[in-house]
């Protein structure tokens, strides 16, 4: 049973992050992205794949080896597309996290394979920490979504979220099934999360259309023919 959990939470993850990439980097549209949680899912990529290798967790190991470096694209394409996430106090605020993050990662991993530590008694830790990390990344997206609901969510695709919250499910029921609390506390924060930003990206209302007349034009095509008519 936790085989096959295992093996649909990583179909789920690793195609989840797929519809963002082709909107993100393909169209350069990265309006309604947090900066703070792309950095930390890069980092937190990086984490996941450590603790994946100390335990030897092949679900773990593939599933961010391959979102992780999908995440890393749309990470490059959002600095691109907003060059003020660039500035050194936009990364100071966003990237700090993250940097601390893979580096308890790596440092992990270090003293593992210079030391000889027993994996299993890094790896502990390594999971917890990742686990409340991940719980908090969470939040700034659906958090900055609710602050401003008129905010401009074009850069956002639905079905990424749709299959996030189908990936966090399977997760936190595959760390249920293994008894690893680190994996299911983390993915059922996740899970909540992703179930607010799609109620948000599906709302249609709350999705700005491009090809939108201008609110100014359009009061000018209301006001111009009654214009004219007093004229005549």
């Amino acid at each position: 049973m936790s085989a096959a959990l295992g093996v649909l939470a990583s179909t789920f993850s690793i195609a989840l992050v797929w519809p963002q990439v082709w909107l993100s980097c393909r169209h350069r549209r990265t309006l309604g992205m947090s900066p703070t949680s792309t950095w930390l899912a890069v980092a937190l990529n990086f984490c996941w794949l450590t603790f994946g290798v100390l335990t030897g967790d092949p679900a773990q190991i593939v599933t961010n080896a391959v979102v992780g470096a999908a995440n890393t694209a749309l990470l490059l394409a959002l600095l691109l597309t907003q060059p003020q996430q660039r500035a050194r106090g936009a990364l100071l605020r966003t990237a700090s996290g993250a940097v601390c993050l893979v580096s308890f990662a790596a440092g992990s991993a270090g003293v593992v394979a210079l030391l000889g530590v027993d994996a299993a008694v890094i790896a502990g830790p390594l999971g917890a920490t990742a686990s409340l990390v991940g719980a908090a990344a969470c939040l700034p997206q659906p958090l900055s979504l609710l602050r401003d609901r008129s905010q401009d969510v074009s850069g956002l695709s639905p079905a990424r979220w749709v299959m996030g919250a189908g990936s966090t499910a399977a997760w936190t029921a595959y760390g249920l099934s293994l008894g690893q609390p680190a994996v299911w506390m983390s993915a059922a924060v996740g899970l909540a999360c992703a179930l607010v930003v799609c109620g948000v990206v599906l709302d249609p209302r709350a999705r700005r259309s491009t090809a939108a007349v201008p609110v100014p034009l359009q009061r000018r095509l209301r006001t111009e023919p009654r214009a004219v008519l007093a004229a005549a």
